[in-house]
């Protein structure tokens, strides 16, 4: 059973849940856009079983968590500090730090920066990026076969930049249907989308994602990815403030880029990683152009996990994450 708690200091209250016994080895679950610590329900409940002490926080802008409503609070160098103080409140020993999505730079982030409070890491989806999670460190890495730059300058990172131009339309447009929008999101990855231009690349030809209808559609929410109620409790969090602290995570480009070049040793990561991708997930298949080669030159000990998923890999493929990370860990002997 996950235990709902929240841990505030002077600059920030993180809600988080945990899960197994409280001397067990502590693993760290950090969710991305635009998701909520429930997401990690399997995860957590299979590792606390096997007698580890699993945590997982709402990011700030979510949930329970503070909502701060300058943007710039929601850089990645501001996240990184909020686990820093919630590592402290467990006592800072090293952890096993897990991340999907938006949570991945926040992971590699603190494992570059604060490499002493990580055993091991553990990458869904989005890969490490040494030079910062940022549109000037992905555009250059886009699959011009694929997106020639003459037509897709942004390539599949055509929405960043739609947030960047269109920021308050973005907050309107997916809070204007909030359970469609969520449902709508949150689908299985389709293996006929594999070599196909993604509708993130057009975006800002489309005059946004829902484009005229600036809208969702009536969706219905898929259940085997979120559990009913925990469906539920995502749209409840998301009902009380909007998509706006979601959507402002996309608003720091620069600041990104600038906290990664402070890292030691130009952000290599020495400590074992493990990075499972979806082969159908089609803004952040590291099979698309060179997206991989960042993460590949700057890590010293990584694993390459690929699965028959899209971009929700923890929604998608519970048991299969869960056993691949076991493997992982024992392979690494951080189990």
């Amino acid at each position: 059973m996950l235990i709902s708690r929240t841990l505030t200091t002077a600059r920030h209250t993180s809600h988080y849940w945990e899960a197994g016994p409280s001397d067990g080895p502590l693993m760290v679950f950090l969710h991305g856009w635009p998701e909520s610590a429930l997401m990690w329900r399997a995860q957590m409940e299979a590792f606390a079983a096997e007698g580890w002490h699993c945590v997982a926080p709402d990011m700030r802008g979510y949930g329970k968590s503070s909502v701060p409503a300058d943007p710039s609070a929601y850089a990645v160098e501001e996240l990184v500090r909020d686990m820093v103080e919630r590592h402290d409140q467990r006592g800072g020993l090293p952890a096993v730090w897990v991340g999907h999505d938006l949570g991945s730079p926040v992971v590699g982030a603190l494992a570059a920066h604060h490499s002493t409070r990580c055993r091991g890491v553990a990458l869904f989806s989005v890969p490490y990026f040494p030079d910062g999670f940022a549109l000037s460190t992905l555009v250059p890495l886009v699959d011009r076969g694929l997106y020639p730059a003459d037509e897709y300058p942004e390539g599949q990172w055509d929405y960043c930049r739609f947030y960047e131009t269109h920021f308050e339309q973005t907050v309107s447009d997916f809070d204007a249907e909030l359970p469609a929008t969520l449902a709508l999101i949150f689908r299985y990855g389709d293996p006929a989308s594999v070599g196909t231009v993604y509708r993130s690349a057009t975006i800002t030809r489309n005059g946004g994602w829902f484009g005229a209808a600036r809208r969702a559609p009536p969706t219905a929410p898929d259940h085997r990815l979120w559990p009913v109620d925990d469906f539920a409790a995502l749209v409840a969090d998301f009902s009380i403030h909007g998509f706006r602290p979601a959507n402002a995570w996309y608003l720091n480009n620069a600041k990104n880029v600038d906290f990664a070049r402070t890292a030691p040793d130009g952000g290599r990561l020495t400590q074992p990683v493990l990075f499972i991708n979806g082969n159908y997930d089609a803004i952040c298949d590291i099979g698309l152009g060179a997206l991989g080669a960042p993460m590949e030159n700057a890590c010293s000990d990584l694993t390459i996990s690929k699965e028959p998923s899209g971009h929700w890999l923890p929604l998608e493929r519970k048991e299969q994450t869960v056993e691949t990370m076991r493997a992982w860990l024992r392979a690494k002997a951080l189990s």
